[in-house]
């Protein structure tokens, strides 16, 4: 038998799914650093996490990824999708590509995803609990109610986020994370 009859072959790129990723990675990027500013939960809980910490959220191995670090003035600030050079207190990895994009289509939750194993945490066990609860809060600010409670595992009722209160944030959100800056983050980090 001769081996070199038969080539190796090699999975695709998956050139659509890395994009999406990329894109949900960017935008709930951006929701998180506007959900600092705006929710007082999102800022207790910041309040909590060490000065300068560093978080990374990611498709492992080779990306896209989303980091994020709290900055002296205790605000979050989203960094871009490059990794190389930071100091990463906290790296959160999704197993594969495939697994992000169930994900990011909201056909699992991302604590359905953790117990199903395709997360991987390395790091302080609590600062990434504290995480994954800002991530739950920007992501019921940035989807309608009707996929946001898909994609956490409990979506607050009336008495906790009253509606005037959610659509008023909602907005303020918006605004913040799909300002001019946007593009500027997008541009920096091409």
């Amino acid at each position: 038998m001769n081996i070199d009859r038969y080539p190796e072959i090699r999975p695709g790129k998956k050139v659509f799914k890395k994009a999406y990723a990329f894109v949900v990675l960017l935008v709930v990027g951006r929701g998180i650093e506007a959900a600092d500013r705006v929710d007082g939960e999102v800022k207790d809980i910041v309040r909590g996490l060490p000065e300068g910490f560093t978080f990374s959220l990611g498709v492992a191995p080779s990306g896209p990824w989303m980091v994020i670090r709290k900055e002296k003035s205790g605000k979050l600030r989203y960094l871009g999708w490059r990794r190389f050079g930071k100091t990463i207190e906290l790296d959160m990895a999704i197993r594969n590509i495939e697994a992000a994009f169930r994900i990011f289509t909201f056909r699992e939750s991302t604590a359905q995803a953790h117990n199903n194993g395709r997360f991987s945490v390395n790091g302080n066990l609590p600062n990434a609990l504290a995480i994954m609860r800002i991530m739950d809060i920007a992501e019921i600010y940035l989807l309608p109610k009707i996929i946001a409670t898909l994609a956490v595992k409990r979506y607050p009722d009336r008495r906790e986020l009253p509606p005037g209160r959610k659509h008023f944030n909602r907005l303020r959100i918006y605004l913040r994370a799909f300002s001019p800056g946007l593009f500027r983050v997008v541009y920096r980090n091409l």
